[in-house]
């Protein structure tokens, strides 16, 4: 089946910096006297002006061509990609990406406590499936019955310690979550009482994940084909058919797959994540893989392989200038 890449509708931001940019200052140095340091450019005596114009190139990433024309070094950029086998959710993004970050237990306590939530509330943990090893998280959060509004999450967020960029991506997933519950129901964004996703632990998942892909910041963000299978829902508003209604308006846009099996198997956090966070959908992107994990959610489905696959890598872009 041939996939052709898709980007998911998302909220505009600043476009987000590169990985791995080679170009240095040149020639400046800082030298310390004593108990002060100045800064000074060191001038080439001796040298020929070609040998001078040869090392600017250098020193910018440029080369230069037959013709006279310059050709900029090729750059790194970073990019995360998941490939989501039997399913997605939102505990199964943050462990995903803590892995791709390189953030363990303590990092993502650390997080926690930016939203005022218990330090010991979240666990990166092994786990198997079939005698396959992965990764899985462990939240411990009290139950609430309280729902939150779209003005109650924002002030959450705003009072929050997570980076400027990482409040943007918790609030834009919020944003399309508040959108799409406002359409199911017929009423004003302001006006959605948030359920399941407005429950401490799906915050957790979102503002964690958020602070996690901003912190990442890849130039490219790629996921698979979402795989989808009938079966039954049960959640606030009752027995609903699968996929639920927040995850089927939520997928207007985005490339499916059924599998050979039954219920859910894509949260509405997971999908509003990905599209809050910018990612395109499709083929596995030509890149040099970094690190990888296999990632399990806390349900197991039968008849298809389990867990979700999740990359960090490069690819490189030439950059021509004449």
């Amino acid at each position: 089946m041939s996939l052709t890449r898709r980007r998911a509708e998302s909220p505009t931001f600043p476009a987000i910096p590169a990985i791995g940019w080679s170009r240095r200052p040149v020639r400046m140095h800082r030298h310390g006297h004593g108990d002060h340091h100045h800064d000074h450019r060191h001038h080439d005596h001796g040298k020929s002006g070609h040998d001078r114009h040869l090392e600017r190139q250098h020193a910018e990433g440029r080369s230069e061509t037959e013709d006279g024309s310059y050709k900029r070094a090729v750059r790194q950029a970073g990019i995360v990609v998941i490939r989501p086998t039997s399913g997605l959710s939102g505990d199964m993004m943050l462990t995903g990406l803590a892995r791709m970050a390189d953030a363990g237990t303590v990092d993502l306590r650390a997080m926690a406590e930016m939203l005022g939530l218990p330090d010991d509330c979240i666990s990166l943990e092994p786990r198997a499936v079939n005698n396959v090893s992965g990764w899985g998280c462990r939240v411990s959060l009290p139950d609430t019955t309280s729902h939150r509004t779209w003005l109650d999450i924002r002030k959450l967020i705003a009072e929050s310690g997570l980076s400027a960029r990482g409040k943007q991506f918790a609030e834009a997933t919020f944003a399309l979550l508040a959108a799409t519950e406002a359409k199911i129901h017929n009423l004003a964004p302001e006006a959605v009482h948030f359920h399941e996703v407005g429950a401490l632990d799906s915050i957790l998942d979102i503002c964690l994940c958020a602070e996690l892909f901003a912190r990442l910041s890849p130039s490219r963000f790629v996921c698979g084909p979402l795989p989808l299978c009938d079966g039954i829902v049960s959640c606030d508003h009752g027995l609903l058919p699968s996929p639920a209604p927040a995850v089927f308006e939520l997928l207007q846009g985005v490339p499916v797959r059924g599998i050979a099996s039954e219920g859910e198997t894509v949260t509405p956090t997971a999908i509003a994540l990905l599209k809050g966070m910018g990612a395109e959908f499709g083929a596995w992107p030509e890149m040099t893989i970094e690190r990888t994990a296999l990632v399990y959610g806390g349900r197991i489905l039968p008849g298809v392989p389990n867990g979700a696959l999740f990359a960090l890598g490069t690819e490189r872009i030439p950059q021509e200038f004449g």
